[in-house]
């Protein structure tokens, strides 16, 4: 087993991967008790190697690894690739590219909705993964030799699998769907939400304008607080908490103890004041320039039935292609879609359109129909 705990050898073993088409990547991190994921190992393996970098490893610089993963010439494969690309973000400032990730090839593939590692590999290969270090302590040292090899096993098998899904999307002439897809994976916005933007990660329960702009304020609040401290946010205060603050509107520290969504003591420490400051700040924003509460349009007439319709049409799309209903359209989409022909979802658009967006307007608009033939629901052309 190579442990690279220098960076020499990681320098060595990153040029070794840059002599090949691709490369296979995984991230073992601790995020349970901080904002920022923290970085313990790294596994990387090409068709002739496998690695795994200690990246506590007195004095490793990883450069030659960040510079592999902007190497254009290889493709970087991860599976579930969001949490490893944060990682790489936030410590190097770059988003690995190109990328493939094969989670979501395997949607596109046939292989379900958001398909486990373990789970694809004994698909793909019929080898089933040992998964009793899953909830090891990465930080810890030294890792035991079972630790290493589960960890490893997350870049070595992962080899087979793209070569496998890969060839599967060539076949099929799908190699581009897959493509369209990484563009949301390798954009900056997928990891650097701007804390201004951080009530969009909330259930929208505001009613009132007033309500919400705490609720604005307030997210800002705990999403600057939560980085500066590089605490999770729930630390700072829970999603209920906010609805509760938006309801409640404490304007002292006597009515922000009476709140029983915020922890004990907390009108005491240090939170509560900058808290009270985020409220007031709402609050003085002037009525014509609060934000107006987002009303969704008035589904017309007979949406409803239009939309199971649609639920019938994608199964059938499901079932005729093998990708996983999840990857085409959500319900929402259908619900979108079966009010407004311009919905500006993404089941009306790229290659969605082609395999399911464009039967979708035609059946709602009356141009094909849906029948019942030979033990199955079958595309009829209408006149």
């Amino acid at each position: 087993m190579n442990i690279i705990t220098d960076t020499k050898a990681l320098s060595e073993a990153c040029a070794k991967c840059a002599e090949h088409p691709y490369c296979t990547v995984d991230t073992e991190f601790l995020r349970e008790s901080t904002f920022w994921p923290i970085l313990c190992l790294v596994q990387m393996a090409c068709p002739e190697d496998e690695w795994i970098i200690d990246v506590q490893a007195d004095g490793i610089d990883l450069t030659p690894f960040f510079e592999l993963m902007g190497n254009k010439q290889v493709v970087k494969v991860f599976h579930a690739a969001r949490q490893d690309v944060e990682i790489i973000y936030k410590l190097a400032g770059l988003i690995p590219t190109p990328i493939f990730d094969s989670q979501v090839a395997a949607m596109v593939c046939g292989y379900g909705d958001s398909i486990s590692y373990d789970q694809l590999v004994y698909k793909i290969t019929g080898t089933s993964l040992d998964k009793s270090s899953r909830f090891t302590d990465w930080s810890k040292r030294p890792l035991s030799e079972k630790q290493l090899t589960y960890a490893l096993a997350d870049v070595t098998h992962l080899r087979d699998v793209y070569l496998s899904l890969s060839a599967s999307l060539k076949e099929q002439d799908r190699t581009h769907w897959v493509s369209e897809e990484m563009e949301i994976l390798t954009s900056p916005e997928t990891y650097d939400m701007p804390p201004e933007n951080a009530w969009k990660r909330l259930k929208m329960r505001a009613r009132k304008p007033l309500e919400l702009a705490i609720m604005k304020e307030v997210a800002q609040w705990r999403e600057e607080t939560a980085r500066a401290n590089d605490i999770p946010r729930g630390r700072v205060i829970r999603d209920d908490a906010i609805y509760d603050i938006c309801s409640r509107q404490p304007s002292n520290m006597q009515k922000l103890s009476e709140l029983r969504g915020l922890s004990r003591g907390f009108d005491k420490n240090r939170y509560g004041e900058s808290l009270l400051k985020a409220v007031a700040k709402a609050k003085a924003i002037p009525s014509d320039e609060l934000p107006k509460i987002p009303r969704p349009k008035q589904a017309p007439e007979g949406c409803q039935a239009a939309t199971e319709m649609l639920k019938v049409l994608l199964k059938v799309t499901v079932e005729k292609y093998g990708v996983a209903a999840k990857i085409i359209a959500t319900v929402d989409d259908l619900e979108k879609i079966a009010a407004d022909d311009n919905a500006n979802v993404s089941a009306l658009k790229g290659w969605r359109k082609e395999l399911f967006g464009n039967q979708a307007l035609d059946l709602k608009n009356g141009r094909i129909a849906l029948g019942y033939k030979d033990k199955a629901v079958q595309i009829i052309k209408t006149d």
